[in-house]
């Protein structure tokens, strides 16, 4: 059984699923469809066409489904899809897509998006993605499974940022983050290997060690990056050709500083 706050507003159109609970004031568009056991607190509106998975948490005075802050948009339909099990915080706004970036805007399952979060049209974020407070995501930009964003940080649009990366707070980001990796500073740069995150994900400590011969051969040699990606492009291991692919796809660059290793 579903319970809704009899000042919430659900118009003609919308599909809920069972075991949902809407809070006061809350408003969902006759174009959105919601997943069983979703709760959704008050003075939130859904808007546009948005579907959204099961056992999601959507908290009070969060904006879903609005149309893209891009002046291209031209009041195409375009969508925001949401996955499952996710915690979606506090006055957080996620717009729909544009037909200049696949139209959609999507969120995978499991993930945790803090307060006054914003995630611009045509994002792909992935699953088990924390993104904390007071970030904004711009258009295009695409987050891989386990990442962490840290808070009061600002992503340029188009950048892609790795599996199990780690962004520190309060960081600029206009380039490419690769997998694994600390990044940190305004610009964003390379600090190192996100240690802790490989440790908790990855028991194997042979994993780990791959992982770290290979980050040392791309970004702790005198050897050109590119040329250093492709070598390990030739390892039996996925992890390390992730890493690898990763740096060869680069569009907008790898924001590492080349250490010294002449002593």
């Amino acid at each position: 059984m579903n319970i809704i706050h009899p000042t919430a507003i659900i118009e003609d159109g919308a599909i809920l699923g069972d075991n949902i609970t809407i809070g006061a004031f809350t408003i969902i568009n006759n174009k959105v469809t919601i997943g069983d056991g979703t709760t959704i607190g008050s003075h939130t509106l859904i808007d546009g066409k948005t579907t959204i998975g099961i056992n999601n948490q959507i908290f009070s005075h969060a904006v879903l489904g609005t149309i893209p802050q891009d002046l291209k948009f031209d009041g195409e339909e375009t969508e925001l899809i949401i996955g499952d099990n996710n915690k979606i915080r506090e006055h957080t706004l996620i717009n729909t897509g544009t037909s200049g970036g696949g139209s959609k805007t999507i969120i995978g399952n499991d993930n945790l998006i803090m307060g006054h979060v914003h995630i611009g049209h045509d994002c792909i974020i992935g699953n088990h993605v924390i993104i904390a407070n007071s970030t904004p995501v711009a258009g295009h930009v695409e987050i891989d499974d386990f990442a962490v964003i840290g808070g009061l940080s600002a992503i340029h649009q188009f950048c892609k940022i790795g599996t199990q990366a780690m962004l520190g707070g309060g960081s600029i980001v206009v380039q490419d983050i690769p997998p694994f990796t600390i990044t940190e500073g305004n610009r964003a740069t390379i600090r190192g290997l996100n240690i802790n995150g490989l440790r908790r994900r990855f028991k194997d400590r042979k994993e780990i060690d791959l992982i770290k011969k290979a980050y040392k051969q791309l970004f702790e040699s005198n050897n050109p990056l590119q040329e250093s990606a492709k070598k390990l492009l030739d390892s039996e291991n996925k992890n390390v050709q992730k890493l690898a692919q990763f740096v060869l796809e680069t569009k907008r660059g790898i924001p590492f500083i080349r250490k010294n290793t002449n002593g």
